[in-house]
């Protein structure tokens, strides 16, 4: 473009807007970083805005490969309660035109004061309040302080109303009679029959939690004739998966409830239809043979189904109240005969060293019965008149 001495343009060239020269950016000073609890050494700089990093989306980017490790992550029962908290929040947002992610503080303590008045137990709204935080991305979790403190309040009162129902411990004769059922009349009966006999007494001679028993291996095995060795790959206790080995004696002096004599047979039944590898307990159709099955647990047996087999056993032996006797009976049970024989189940069912959870449940009711005082008055008065009877006979 040419501008005559008199300001007048006499010469220009049309362009196209989008061809204009772009103008250029104003850039903005950097800011400091410091807040109340920055601090800084002598001579140390100001940090700035112009030191932060500049992410690109590569920065952001997981593969899928490291998505499907993220969504295995947690252990499947806890994946599936905390989905199922999770999708009851966000219907309860919906119906109540609240925000649940993130959601704010407000509509937290408000959920919680929700299922406060609803009276559900402290540890469902614990972990109701776990699952939501945890689906929250670092550092949009909503506050804890005021949802803990009521649901703190709610658990002193929710105590002095409710009394927890425990599973049922299955007990020695408890354990003889549900294994009891595991005889068959028919060929077809003979190898579900066989199965249910070896989880009931390897499950109670290893103080197993029903996960535990879902995910045994044959190769995590080793069989002596004085006793099993199983290998637990991973618990609720051991989340990094370091493994454990917990040895379950052999008991030949009851065969019938011997896991070694149960696990054998199982063993031989699974060789005869060609199974020699992978998961230990598996799926039986009607006609008894071992029914292979696709999806993500494949051929393993479902904590749940563990569960029910224990149950269906427990019920067929007449044992009273059988709706109380789940699978974590076959932890429980022998975990209060150690503790009354004055020993420590710690060990034998892989809790961690120094647990709570022994020593107030198993530990401390055994040496309660024990070290009864009125009991052991009850025995002196009793032992003195005795001697009186002696003494006057």
């Amino acid at each position: 473009m040419t501008i005559s001495p008199e300001g007048e343009v006499v010469d220009a060239e049309l362009v196209d807007d989008s061809h204009l020269p772009a103008p250029r950016p104003e850039t903005a000073p950097a800011r400091p970083l410091v807040d109340r609890h920055t601090i800084l050494r002598p001579n140390a700089p100001i940090p700035t805005t112009a030191d932060l990093p500049s992410y690109t989306e590569a920065d952001f980017r997981i593969s899928e490969e490291t998505a499907e490790l993220l969504d295995e992550a947690l252990p499947e029962n806890t994946s599936r309660t905390y989905k199922s908290a999770r999708d009851r929040f966000e219907a309860w947002c919906r119906a109540n035109s609240r925000v649940h992610l993130p959601c704010t503080t407000a509509t937290f303590v408000e959920y919680a004061g929700h299922l406060i008045r609803l009276d559900k137990s402290p540890s469902t709204i614990q972990v109701a309040m776990s699952a939501i935080r945890s689906g929250h991305p670092d550092g949009q979790q909503p506050g804890m302080k005021e949802a803990r403190e009521a649901l703190r309040k709610h658990a002193r009162g929710w105590a002095q109303r409710r009394t927890a129902k425990k599973a049922t411990g299955i007990r020695t004769d408890m354990l003889t009679a549900m294994v009891a059922t595991c005889t068959t009349e028919t060929d077809t009966d003979y190898p579900k029959a066989t199965r249910d006999a070896a989880l009931l007494t390897l499950g109670w001679g290893m103080l197993s939690r029903r996960s535990e028993l879902a995910h045994l291996l044959i190769e995590q095995l080793a069989i002596d004739d004085d006793g099993i060795n199983v290998l637990v790959a991973f618990s609720k206790t051991d989340q990094a998966a370091k493994g454990e080995t917990t040895f379950v004696p052999a008991d030949p002096d009851a065969p019938a409830t011997c896991p070694v004599v149960r696990i054998r047979a199982w063993l031989e039944e699974l060789r005869r239809q060609g199974v020699t590898s992978g998961p230990l307990f598996r799926h039986i159709n009607r006609g008894g043979a071992i029914r292979h099955r696709s999806g993500p647990r494949g051929d393993f047996l479902t904590p749940d189904a563990i569960g029910a087999i224990v149950k269906t056993r427990a019920k067929t032996a007449g044992l009273p109240d059988p709706s109380r006797i789940t699978a974590h009976g076959l932890r429980r049970g022998p975990a209060q005969e150690i503790a009354e024989a004055g020993e420590d189940p710690t060990g034998q069912g892989r809790w961690k060293a120094g647990s709570l959870t022994v020593r107030k449940h198993y530990v401390e009711p055994a040496q309660g019965k024990a070290n009864n005082t009125i009991t052991a008055m009850r025995r002196k008065r009793a032992k003195q008149a005795a001697e009186r009877d002696e003494e006057t006979s």
